[in-house]
């Protein structure tokens, strides 16, 4: 049984459908990507799953419909969705907003073994506890944001667009933290308009276009598609 399985979704935004019949199935410990255009459906893919948009159709994670959940629902399931845009509390410092991603726990030894992996992951996260969150660089934040994911003990981890405006060295960063947490089991479902990057780290992609999957197969089989080289990676 897939971990997360999606079945003919429509989804809307104000009404307006965006996601047309969507299927797609996520394994347990998979790194799954969906890349697209900008304005494919990709955000409002992520943010069907975690009950931000009105859908029809079937979302199933563990075997349970999320469909008719709320969003709150859904993190206590522990899918922790990371907003493209990050989204984090600028007024808070680093550790306040760490705090937050950890606020469906009750367990203190949980909640410090959680700060301590976050830590270990992103050591800077460390260095920058009593800093405003605002005053961060973009790579920064974007730590933080991932940091704050790491806090809820995510079982699937959604992230949207986690390279966007950032330097190459911090995406590399980013995208080997992301790895070493699916490497340890975590799934990842990462949607990307950077098409290289999500083809090279993910084992299986999805192609997203006007809101409908028009190719699938394994990341590095995608890669090597001509059709999409020359539509995704700039390539003749």
């Amino acid at each position: 049984m897939p971990w997360l399985e999606i079945k003919n979704l429509m989804a809307f935004y104000h009404g307006i459908p965006v996601i047309h019949g969507v299927s797609l199935q996520v394994g347990r410990g998979d790194f799954v990507s969906v890349i697209g255009s900008n304005g494919a459906g990709k955000t409002t893919l992520l943010r069907s799953i975690s009950r931000l948009v009105t859908v029809k159709g079937y979302i199933g994670f563990d075997g349970k419909d999320l469909t008719r959940l709320k969003p709150t629902d859904v993190i206590k399931r522990r899918i922790i969705h990371c907003p493209e845009g990050r989204l984090l509390f600028p007024n808070m410092t680093v550790y306040q907003n760490l705090m937050m991603g950890a606020y469906l726990l009750h367990d203190k030894e949980k909640i410090n073994s959680g700060l301590e992996r976050v830590f270990e992951y992103l050591p800077i996260l460390s260095k920058r506890q009593t800093q405003l969150a605002g005053t961060l660089s973009g790579g920064e934040q974007q730590m933080l944001v991932v940091g704050r994911a790491i806090m809820g003990r995510p079982k699937l981890l959604t992230l949207d667009e986690p390279s966007f405006g950032l330097a190459p060295l911090m995406i590399d960063a980013i995208i080997d933290v992301i790895q070493k947490l699916n490497e340890e089991g975590l799934t990842v479902l990462l949607v990307e308009q950077n098409a290289a990057l999500a083809l090279e780290f993910s084992n299986f992609t999805y192609v997203l276009e006007e809101g409908q999957i028009i190719s699938q197969g394994s990341s590095r089989e995608l890669a090597e598609d001509p059709a999409v080289a020359k539509a995704y990676l700039g390539m003749t």
